[in-house]
């Protein structure tokens, strides 16, 4: 399968923005950026050689990485490609008799840019404290997201009890919450690209503040139900967009660190919900204060944001730049490169939804690892009844001291957490050493080494927590190889989805967010049967049979990686018979691209801050 033709016009847009910006940096960086003549420029656009190209990149990477990454962003979500649309009524007149004005002489040189690398409007060159604390306040916003995800399952009993229903009816109270975060990135994602970052972040968390005062009020069933899912919906806004923050505010060699830590607050807070969860609901205060706390932790991150959350995205940094400008100089010309953007509602569903399920299904690499994610994300959530069915079933704790368990997989987490970040000065020994071109299965030794320790946790977990004889702290230490497992799992094995796809990424990622989110959501609705059917001991080494079944997935990858790559439509191969080919198909434009990403190290960071956002 091919790219259809929206994708041939994205990467041809991008290819003509790295040609054409390349001069447009020459006169951002020297003082003639002004006088410098537009229609020379243009002239000389379509003649620019390799060479040219290579020299621009090697002098002002920085600069490129940052114009690239925002061409990228607007045609890669919601930006109307060069000819993506052809308008097929007549234009309208002008009114009032008057004849259309003429063009702007040169309309490059009305466009506002960043000052320089150095530019104190940039993100990145905000003082280290004011980035803290940036960090801090989103790291918070996103703890509170996913830590309303599985508070709620300590109080499906209580719920079910209130309204005469299963505990599995019940039950989907979490499951709804997750298929909100698989559908809320289709809406936050496009938005945080057309408007910036901070409007989707206060938006978001208002609504998931409201929706959760609706559910801690909700007179029946079904109003609990369904503002569990608008919660989980509006909740998704940090998980798609919080990444791409710390991507807009972190450079190259401290972005891996911050998305590391990012991610760890994601698959953290699932696990330190419960035993709070469970505290509140043996206490006076009953299972609707887990919903009133989690709104009370919403509206402290919707007030932290709407007053002190500032601005990351560049493009959007240069409207508020231009409208300034505007108004003080009375040029009406100024605007911004983000201020050119039609929203093409067809081009929307292509990029957010048809593509993304096209990689899903038709690219091995992408329906691999999504299958294997998707199960052990499942079990993620599936841990919030099988712990319970062990330390309350077996070993006769309350819901509370349960909860108190599941440090055993946070800590293991954070193991895996600092493990990939201490592998950073290796990765990028290698990046260096290879020119700046990633090799995407460096990646996989990681997720390999997780995959072990993940399905050796299972059988762990299952054969010493079944008996009351055994002591209660011999299970709950299996978490150190789950938790350690699953962050090892997603951690590196999003990074190879990124690595692999570069300007296909943010689609692969979004289909698999599709798929593991679908599996976070059914896993617990058949898990209570599973471990009540087969017994504990039996389920659990179902599951670490099929985690060890699907092992070999990343071994092949890392085996054969590059030759699947190789004959993908998607996946970016750079050998000499690829780039033969690619001339071929695309008239040489693709040579030159591969060019491009061949002369920096930061040539291929546009790609990777585009799909920041979608890692989780």
């Amino acid at each position: 399968m091919i790219p259809n033709n929206a994708d041939r016009a994205i990467e041809a847009a991008e290819r003509d923005a790295a040609l054409r910006r390349s001069e447009e940096i020459e006169r951002v960086v020297s003082a003639s950026s002004v006088s410098t003549s537009s229609s020379e420029a243009s002239h000389r656009g379509v003649g620019i050689s390799r060479v040219e190209t290579q020299r621009d990149l090697e002098r002002h990477t920085t600069e490129l990485s940052r114009i690239q990454t925002a061409r990228s962003q607007h045609s890669g979500t919601v930006g109307r490609a060069t000819k993506s649309k052809e308008w097929k009524r007549p234009l309208p007149s002008f009114g009032a008799g008057k004849p259309y004005p003429p063009l702007l002489p040169n309309q490059e040189d009305y466009v506002v840019e960043f000052d320089g690398p150095n530019d104190p409007l940039h993100a990145q060159n905000w003082p280290f404290k004011k980035k803290l604390s940036t960090a801090v306040m989103l790291g918070f916003t996103t703890m509170t997201a996913s830590f309303g995800s599985s508070i709620f399952s300590a109080a499906t009993g209580a719920v079910g009890a209130e309204f005469g229903v299963s505990s599995t009816v019940s039950l989907l109270g979490v499951s709804l919450y997750v298929l909100g975060f698989a559908t809320g990135p289709t809406l936050w994602a496009p938005l945080s690209e057309l408007g910036g970052r901070r409007m989707p972040l206060v938006i978001s968390m208002f609504g998931f503040s409201i929706f959760n005062i609706a559910n801690a009020v909700g007179k029946d069933l079904q109003t609990v139900l369904i503002t569990r899912f608008f919660a989980g919906f509006f909740g998704a806004c940090p998980l798609a967009v919080v990444a791409a923050v710390f991507s807009d505010m972190f450079d190259n060699r401290t972005r891996g660190i911050a998305i590391t830590v990012f991610s760890m607050t994601v698959f953290t807070g699932p696990l330190l919900a419960p035993f709070i969860g469970g505290f509140i609901v043996e206490s006076y205060l009953g299972w609707r204060w887990t919903s009133y706390l989690v709104a009370i932790l919403g509206f402290l991150a919707f007030f932290l944001d709407l007053f002190f959350l500032c601005e990351t995205y560049p493009p959007t940094i240069l409207v508020a730049k231009a409208s300034e400008l505007r108004r003080r100089t009375l040029n009406w010309g100024i605007h911004a490169k983000q201020e050119e953007i039609e929203i093409d509602v067809r081009e929307l569903v292509t990029k957010n939804f048809s593509r993304p399920m096209r990689l899903l299904f038709t690219e091995p690499i992408v329906t691999l690892l999504s299958l294997y994610m998707a199960f052990i994300y499942g079990l993620l959530y599936l841990f919030l009844t099988a712990y319970p069915f062990v330390f309350v079933g077996i070993h006769g704790m309350t819901s509370g001291v349960a909860g108190l368990t599941f440090f055993g997989m946070v800590t293991g987490q954070i193991i895996a957490g600092v493990t990939v970040l201490l592998q950073q000065p290796w990765y990028q020994r290698k990046l260096a050493a290879n020119g700046g071109v990633p090799i995407p299965e460096w990646r996989l030794p990681s997720v390999i080494a997780g995959g072990v320790a993940f399905s050796a946790g299972l059988f762990w977990f299952g054969w010493s927590g079944y008996r009351q004889d055994i002591h209660w702290i011999v299970p709950t230490l299996s978490g150190l190889l789950t938790g350690f497992g699953l962050a090892s799992i997603f951690l590196q094995a999003l990074n190879y989805l990124v690595d692999a796809y570069l300007m296909f990424a943010a689609s692969a990622i979004a289909g698999n967010t599709f798929l593991r989110s679908l599996a976070g959501a059914g896993f617990p609705l058949f898990s209570r049967y599973m471990f009540e059917g087969m017994g504990i001991q039996w389920a659990s080494t179902l599951l670490g049979c099929v985690a060890a079944v699907l092992i070999p997935i990343p071994v092949v990858f890392y085996l054969y990686g590059h030759k699947i790559r190789a004959k993908s439509a998607y996946a970016p191969t750079f050998g000499p018979a690829a780039l033969a080919a690619a001339a071929d198909d695309e008239g040489g434009a693709a040579s030159d691209e591969k060019q491009i990403l061949e002369g920096s190290a930061d040539a291929s960071l546009p790609q990777l801050d585009r799909d920041a956002r979608s890692a989780v």
